[in-house]
């Protein structure tokens, strides 16, 4: 397309531009009652309805308009900096067996997903090589797993990798925040479910209590701002170490697992870190850093291979569909926190951790806390990101 006008769009103005996309969400989740009963996040909503927008300027009108996104590197490692705040030993030793069984479903899941896309591939004509990138490469593993292995794909000669990589992990992004939340409602109705008032659950409700009315204060929230920086810097001090010596992880991997030390050495010197300031701060970082990706996807890029990639989709959405009711929601007891854990496991499997907790953080909103599901969904995210 001849005279295309570009725009860019600086950060200040993106973070604005997302809190005004995510009101827009929330506006339209409370006004349509499918978004709403089918637990559809706001980010989700809003975002999409952005870059539907900006793929008909870009089509219509010649304009292309791109974000520049240092904010939301920023939120993301922000986020997973309080998954890790609130990952404590001694619940995770509580639940330990449940977050063993969800790590080997995901392995087992992972093969699956790859020979899925291997068989698609080769029934359409294509390299086999095509097929791995429309399996866990680019849906389990998201966006940056996407792009790395696309670039060696290309070296070993598979043209067009990368962009095909990109396009996959942009599609299974908004599959996976459309398929949790209808999954979830499914499995509610039909097995009736609601939170169980465990000993961790109450426990969790009255730390959370407890300090419910010391969130808002500024001593709180400064010491939360200071201990989310500390993750961050010393997170991408061990990532930079490592990546020195060889060892490749995501920035926000090493990020979550300081934040895992800081949570658990507070513990053990009986220093309080206010749970509500955090999970305030996580799910704001959560909720931007969502409507950022969602609305500066180029919708326009996917149109030349739509029909091949959405056969791809099809497959790759009945696949982790059936491995999550049959298998994931089974063996994690069949009860509300497997129902929760397993609307996160399709964000896992279609797109990546932050979608997953968007999709958990969506139905127990509506029906109540789930513990175990906010803390091994995300270390489960962890395993993937890294295998």
């Amino acid at each position: 397309m001849d005279d295309i006008r570009q725009y860019e769009i600086l950060p200040v103005h993106v973070l604005m531009l997302s809190i005004l996309v995510l009101y827009l969400g929330f506006f339209l989740n409370r006004r349509i009652r499918f978004l709403s009963e089918y637990y559809i996040p706001p980010a989700v909503t809003g975002g999409l309805l952005c870059s539907g927008v900006i793929a008909v300027l870009y089509s219509v009108a010649n304009i292309e308009v791109s974000f520049d996104m240092q904010i939301r590197d920023l939120l993301l490692l922000v986020f997973f900096s309080t998954v890790g705040l609130t990952a404590k030993l001694s619940t995770l030793k509580a639940d330990g067996k449940a977050l063993a069984l969800l790590v080997f479903v995901a392995a087992i899941f992972l093969v699956f997903q790859n020979i899925t896309g291997v068989l698609i591939a080769q029934l359409l004509g294509g390299h086999p090589g095509y097929g791995l990138m429309g399996g866990s490469i680019s849906f389990a593993g998201g966006h940056g797993t996407a792009i790395a292995w696309g670039a060696e794909a290309e070296k070993a000669g598979l043209q067009g990798a990368g962009e095909i990589g990109i396009a996959f992990a942009t599609f299974g992004l908004v599959a996976g925040g459309l398929l949790g939340g209808p999954i979830a409602r499914r499995l509610i109705l039909k097995h009736d479910l609601a939170p169980k008032q465990d000993a961790n659950t109450v426990a969790a409700k009255s730390d959370t209590d407890s300090y419910e009315n010391e969130a808002g204060e500024l001593f709180n929230i400064l010491t939360v701002i200071f201990v989310l920086a500390v993750c961050v810097a010393f997170g991408d001090s061990v990532n930079r170490l490592l990546f020195a010596k060889g060892v490749l992880l995501p920035g926000f991997l090493t990020s979550m697992f300081v934040g895992i030390l800081i949570t658990n050495f507070a513990d053990i010197s009986r220093i309080k870190i206010h749970p509500t300031t955090i999970d305030k701060f996580g799910e704001v970082a959560l909720n931007v850093f969502l409507a950022m990706s969602l609305m500066s996807m180029k919708l326009w890029t996917l149109a030349a291979a739509a029909g091949p990639i959405l056969i791809v989709l099809m497959a790759q959405m009945l696949v982790v569909t059936l491995v999550v009711v049959f298998i994931v929601f089974r063996m994690m007891g069949k009860d509300y926190d497997a129902c929760v854990i397993s609307a996160g496991f399709v964000g896992l499997g279609l797109g990546a951790t932050p979608i997953a907790i968007a999709n958990m953080n969506a139905i127990t909103t509506r029906f109540g806390p789930s513990t175990k599901a906010f803390l091994v969904v995300p270390l489960v995210g962890a395993f993937l990101s890294i295998s």
